[in-house]
């Protein structure tokens, strides 16, 4: 016999509608917000270096790139501190649901891994890559008051002097490896003067408190052509188009191996949902591609590079075993 269509629910559906609406009560929020991503919510762009820095400058390029193609207000915050640890660790707890990303860098998605015994999140397994955003040379750059005209005269100067008696500053990662890997591979013998940020490390170079300084274009360019700093040499295998005058470090000082490149690029906590990533990669994507920010940072040397979420997966991969091997050539102390 046929049912009536009005008839009451067999007691086996009534019990499954409820354990259903009690499984939905025990949904996170932030996995019921990402149906409806992004929402009126403000996306926080996480940028773990200071105001004023080559990543903060390529955060709130993208930012208002990113917010024009999703519709959304993009907030940009500042974490500085650790070589960018403290801001990676922020948002690798943070909630994976599309609203909290981070503006990471070599530093902290590729070398901490290998400079810090004990990092307060898994490198590998923290966050969601999203975009690859590009990617920036170095330059050597010196105090005006110190004797040399080039890198050569610099590594002389050091050979000559007492073991460390050249100082650096350092207030990131790249910072930081590119020089020790400088001084490994020319063998000399400099001291590290660690600064929180870049802008501070460039005022310390300029006033004389530390002699070198091997820093992203957008802090060192601008410098070395007001004639407040003296760039010796980039760290790209190719001369820069920014500044085409300064040779590689190579070129320099007769070698073949030396390349250091900073890039930047954005993750989600683990966890994000692929729907969201997808949309967050396209959205980047589209900034990298847009011919106002390609010429907002040409001076700088910065060239965009838009890709997938799997390349960028992959990317990271290789540039951690890379940075490993150079950090472990290189003999830089492991922080504990």
């Amino acid at each position: 016999m046929n049912r009536p269509l009005h008839s009451p629910c067999p007691s086996w559906i009534s019990r499954r509608r409820v354990i259903l609406a009690a499984s939905a009560a025990l949904v996170p929020s932030w996995a019921q917000a990402q149906a409806a991503w992004p929402g009126t919510k403000p996306i926080r762009f996480v940028v773990p270096f200071a105001a004023g820095s080559a990543t903060d400058q390529v955060a709130r390029a993208f930012g208002q790139k990113v917010s024009e193609s999703l519709g959304a207000t993009v907030v940009i915050e500042n974490r500085p501190g650790a070589n960018g640890m403290l801001g990676a660790a922020e948002v690798a707890k943070a909630a994976p649901d599309g609203y909290t990303i981070l503006i990471g860098t070599n530093s902290t998605n590729a070398a901490l891994k290998s400079l810090v015994k004990s990092l307060p999140y898994d490198q590998d397994t923290a966050f969601t890559p999203v975009a690859y955003l590009g990617q920036v040379p170095l330059i050597v750059a010196v105090n005006n008051e110190l004797p040399v005209r080039n890198l050569k005269d610099l590594v002389d100067l050091a050979k000559s002097k007492p073991a460390g008696h050249i100082t650096f500053a350092s207030a990131s990662t790249s910072q930081l490896v590119s020089s020790e890997m400088l001084a490994s591979m020319a063998g000399i013998k400099m001291t590290n003067i660690p600064f929180k940020s870049g802008p501070d490390a460039m005022t310390n170079l300029i006033g004389g408190q530390v002699m070198m300084f091997t820093a992203d274009f957008a802090v060192t360019i601008p410098q070395v052509r007001a004639g407040k700093i003296r760039g010796l040499a980039v760290t790209s295998v190719k001369r820069s188009a920014a500044v085409p005058d300064l040779p590689t470090v190579n070129e320099a000082l007769g070698m073949k191996d030396y390349e250091l490149i900073a890039y930047f690029a954005a993750f989600a906590p683990a966890g994000t949902s692929t729907e969201v990533v997808t949309r967050l990669n396209a959205a980047f994507n589209a900034g990298a591609a847009a011919k106002d920010v390609q010429e907002r940072f040409a001076n700088i040397g910065f060239i965009t590079d838009p890709g997938s979420p799997a390349a960028l997966a992959e990317r990271t991969r290789v540039e951690t075993a890379k940075w490993a091997r150079v950090i472990r050539e290189a003999k830089i102390e492991i922080a504990q």
